[in-house]
């Protein structure tokens, strides 16, 4: 498909920076390297969202993006591990393009999120998905919580949506779609 679209390189800022480390032991001079541009450009992220969703928009299919609060997706869907029983909150959002859905009931937190926070160790029936350390979820636990059992990276668990999300997803769609196919959803 050819994108009539403008999409722009990530700016130079973006790129790594390569520094040779040699003879320093355990790398003081490439961790103090990096401090110093972390400081200096900050936590930034290219702005790919509107480009993605007039990308999307030119194709005329019905489309999703999903991404968390502050983020520039449209808020049409939000969605919570608690709505499908879930041991983990992980609120995302999602915009639905060329197609609506309702949105589901939002059930109230059962309890905490388990481990510490500002100092303070909780007992709670969801898992800490995210991060290590300090109470934090195991592999196991991330996989028992999300509903995913095909991998063992603990950073990618921790950064995968839970398939429920999508797949009360695909049913919504499909139950949109099904008066103009004339079948069941």
């Amino acid at each position: 498909m050819t994108q009539p679209i403008d999409i722009r390189r990530v700016p130079d800022t973006f790129r790594p920076i390569r520094v040779l480390d040699a003879y320093s032991c355990i790398g003081g001079a490439t961790k103090g390297t990096n401090r110093a541009r972390n400081a200096a450009i900050g936590r930034t992220y290219p702005r790919l969202i509107a480009p993605t969703r007039a990308a999307l928009e030119s194709t005329g299919r019905p489309y999703v993006m999903e991404n968390v609060a502050g983020s520039e997706v449209r808020k049409d869907l939000r969605l919570c591990g608690e709505m499908f029983g879930l041991d983990v909150i992980m609120h995302r959002y999602f915009e639905l393009g060329g197609w609506s859905a309702p949105q589901p009931a939002h059930p109230r937190h059962r309890g905490y999120v388990r481990g510490w926070r500002h100092g303070v160790y909780r007992e709670g029936p969801y898992v800490a998905a995210y991060g290590q350390g300090g109470g934090k979820a195991t592999v196991q636990e991330i996989r028992d919580a999300k509903g995913i059992d095909w991998s063992t990276d603990h950073l990618r668990l921790r950064e995968a949506l839970p398939p429920a999300y999508t797949e009360w997803i695909a049913h919504a769609w499909l139950a949109t779609l099904a008066p103009t196919l004339e079948v069941a959803a």
